[in-house]
């Protein structure tokens, strides 16, 4: 084998050894942002950008915060669904996130595993651990996907943040199955769905070191511009974008629905976005160059 042909080949192979912790989004992960842009304003050296890959296909993306250890977001596109669950599936890391590891796929959580090689940059299992006034919360919810692998990919703690037992189950899921079925009957094309969170310093502790940032609010928008026009107008008046956030606390907490810009003004706010922040491209509106796609 000549020198000339051994070199293509190893730069072929170094080609097919990648992480997905990207500077932006690649372009099979812009399928899952409406018009393929991820929400602007987000800037800040602690926040990667993670394509979300499992079983060899990419599935949703999320924006991770590697000082606070939660995701600030993940973005994906609904798909229609009865809501079950798959309670099957093992919890998951981000060797990405490690130095030490070359794939870029997440992987479980093998038993007697060693966190330190990579638990500055990530949640570990650890972290959530005997703690009580916290649950392990979905950002990308499974029921708000249909395909097993599409679900099991939202177990990794690169999609949860720590949520109020109280909160979660009485307000955040219920809303989570208002929107599964506000979609699954009236969005007729691709719905896509940005998830996340603000902070204000509070930290679940281990060790007596600071390890997962505690959301102060939870929020959530949606965008579905191909929708039924002959739909209830309570419910037609929710399209083609709508969105929602709720205090992430055991009393006086519920989840109100608003206009995508409320939520941008709240979030501007009471969070660390800039005065360009926006969640959907153009504000979700239908427009020429959309329907010409």
């Amino acid at each position: 084998m000549g020198p000339l042909i051994l070199m293509v080949l190893v730069c072929c192979l170094l080609g097919t050894v990648r992480s997905e912790v990207q500077k932006d989004f690649s372009p099979e992960c812009h399928q899952f942002l409406y018009t393929g842009k991820a929400p602007r304003g987000l800037e800040n050296r602690s926040l990667k950008k993670i394509c979300q890959r499992y079983n060899g296909k990419a599935r949703y993306v999320s924006l991770y915060d590697v000082v606070d250890h939660i995701p600030v977001y993940s973005a994906y596109t609904f798909k229609r669904s009865d809501g079950s669950k798959k309670v099957d599936v093992p919890w998951m890391f981000e060797p990405q996130l490690s130095t030490t590891s070359d794939s870029g796929e997440m992987q479980p959580f093998p038993p007697n595993f060693l966190h330190d090689s990579f638990s500055d940059a990530q949640a570990v299992l650890d972290d959530y651990s005997n703690i009580v006034d916290f649950e392990r919360g979905h950002l990308n919810p499974d029921e708000h996907q249909a395909h097993p692998d599409d679900k099991a990919a939202t177990y990794t703690l690169t999609n949860v943040v720590p949520q109020v037992p109280e909160f979660n189950i009485r307000h955040w899921k219920p809303h989570e199955h208002a929107i599964r079925r506000r979609l699954n009957n009236y969005c007729r094309g691709t719905a896509y769905i940005v998830t996340g969170v603000t902070t204000s310093g509070r930290m679940i502790r281990r060790h007596n070191i600071n390890r997962v940032a505690i959301p102060t609010y939870l929020w959530s928008a949606y965008c579905c511009v191909d929708f039924d026009r002959n739909a209830p107008f309570e419910e037609r008046s929710k399209f083609p974008a709508f969105a929602a956030q709720g205090l992430n606390e055991k009393k006086e907490s519920e989840v109100m629905e608003i206009s995508v810009k409320q939520l941008e003004e709240f979030l501007k706010k009471n969070t660390f976005v800039d005065k360009s922040f926006q969640i959907f491209f153009e504000d979700c509106k239908l427009n020429d160059a959309i329907l010409q796609r």
